[in-house]
This record gives structure tokens, sequence and C-alpha cells, in this order.
């Protein structure tokens, strides 16, 4: 019964694992083909130059390949150092996850005070040559969103000595709209960035709830086939 229970533990493990696996394959794709399709595209941080939806992509795909593969090896060769190590790596992203969701509610006013000063400095190098991933980044977000600045459009005066701003400000893209402030988009990019995010919240929790259960799932897949393999040896020993 013991042995029978450890081989559906091992399978459910495995595939588990497999699909955990494949999924970071695809997401490690995804950033692969974003940076080389792409550069830095959307890099708005002048603090965090690297902080791209690439190269988020790409650690994070990484990692779950990692995490994923450690996994399928310590079901299929039934090794209880690698389910243990399985289980630690998954146990402490899941906790840091929840560190730092916990430490974005707590702090969510001071976070956004932070994230809208970056992004004010950022714009000093929108159209610089070294920094064409944050124009191409900013071009896209204010058209997207028909927004200008971030917390206003007199953000740009200080990129523009005070005369215009970039032409994605304007409904209809022109040599000489971004000098005609009637035709801005009047408003901000920060703040309609977050109601969007807001509308779509439900969404986001679904995936957020998705990924948690996933993790949960593997920590007692893994939890409940290392107890397995202890108690099999015990009894072996025993023997």
């Amino acid at each position: 019964m013991g042995r029978s229970c450890l081989q559906c533990m091992k399978y459910l493990m495995f595939v588990f694992n497999l699909i955990f696996w494949l999924g970071g394959c695809g997401i490690l794709g995804v950033g692969v083909w974003l940076a080389v399709t792409q550069g830095n595209f959307a890099t708005l941080s002048s603090s965090f130059p690297s902080l791209t939806v690439a190269n988020l992509f790409i650690a994070s795909g990484s990692v779950i390949m990692v995490v994923g593969f450690i996994g399928c090896l310590g079901a299929m060769k039934e090794n209880r150092c690698l389910l243990l190590t399985f289980f630690i790596v998954l146990l402490i992203i899941f906790v840091l996850e929840l560190i730092v969701g916990t430490l974005f509610l707590v702090y969510k006013e001071r976070i956004n005070s932070y994230a809208k000063d970056d992004l004010k400095k950022g714009l000093k190098f929108y159209d610089k040559p070294d920094n064409r991933g944050l124009t191409k980044a900013w071009d896209l977000v204010q058209v997207k969103f028909q927004c200008c600045g971030v917390t206003n459009y007199t953000d740009w005066f200080g990129v523009f000595n005070e005369s215009k701003v970039p032409e994605a400000c304007c409904p209809a893209q022109g040599p000489h709209c971004s000098e005609h402030a009637e035709k801005w988009w009047k408003m901000p990019c920060y703040d309609t960035v977050i109601n969007w995010l807001k509308e779509n919240v439900l969404a986001v929790c679904i995936f957020g709830l998705c990924i948690a259960v996933l993790q949960i799932l593997g920590l007692i897949f893994s939890l409940v086939m290392y107890c397995q393999l202890v108690k099999g040896e015990d009894n072996d020993y025993f023997y």
C-alpha cells in the first residue's frame, strides 16, 4: 500500500514539475524574444535600467526552469536530497512573495511616491542616444493610454525647456503638434496606468491565485513524497 502511494506521488510530482518546467521554458522564450526584437524596450526607470520586461521574463523563466528540473529529477530518482532541495527553494520563493506582497500593501503610498519621483528623473534621458529603450517605452505608454507625463504634461517642460512635449503626447502626431498645448493629452500617465490595473484587478488576482495554488501543490507533493521515502527506508531498515 505504501509503495503504491509512493508511485502515485512520484508520477503526480513528475507531471506537476514537467508542466512547471515547460511553463518556465515558455516564459524564458518570451523574454529572449523580447530582448532580441525589442532591446531594452519598456525601461522607464532611471534608477533600475536593467528592470525591463525582457529581463523580468528571462529571470523568472530561468528560476522556474531550474526549480522544475530539480523537482522532476527528484521525483524520478526518488532522491530525498533533491526533493528536500526543491521543497526548500519553493518555500523560500513563496515566503519572499508573501513578504513582498505584504510590504507593498503596507507601504503602498510611499512606493507610489518613490515611483513617481523616479519616473520623473528618468524623463531627462528621453530621446538620448544611449537610452532608446526608455524613449520607445514612453512613446508607447503615452500613445496607448492617451496620456502625457508622469503626473502632468508639465513634467516634460524640464526636458524641452518649457516649450513642448514629445510628439507621442499628441492625438494626431505631426512635426508641430508637440508645440501647441491645446493638442496635448491632458491625462497623467501614472494615474491612468494605475486605473487600468485596477480595472483589470480580477485577472491579476486570478493569475496570482493560480501561481500560489501551484506553489502550494508543489510544496505538498514534495513533502508527502519525501515523507514516504523516509518511511519506506525506515521500514527497510527494521526488516
